[in-house]
């Protein structure tokens, strides 16, 4: 019977995190850019100068995702030693 490594379960874990969070930025990023963007020009709003749609598709998630990762990076994430222990060798 094979030895299930710990380290691969903690891996899996965090990848699927992280395409969490992927789709998060995408989906941000996505409803505000054709949501907001989808009208004329003439009618746009501004935030900074940028129109409301760009401010907060791009600087908005940005600030949001930094946000996230910073968070789950420290919350979720755990380290990992990469070094196979002996008993993995055999």
């Amino acid at each position: 019977m094979e030895k299930h490594d710990e380290r691969f379960k903690v891996a899996n874990r965090e990848a699927l995190i992280g395409v969490g969070l992927a789709l998060i930025n995408f989906l941000w990023w996505f409803g505000f850019a054709y949501g907001l963007g989808s009208k004329p020009p003439e009618e746009y709003s501004y935030i900074f100068g940028l129109p409301a749609w760009f401010f907060m598709s791009c600087v908005g998630g940005f600030i949001l995702m930094s946000v996230l990762v910073i968070f789950v990076v420290n919350v979720y994430f755990t380290d990992v030693p990469l070094e196979a222990k002996d008993e993995d060798i055999e």
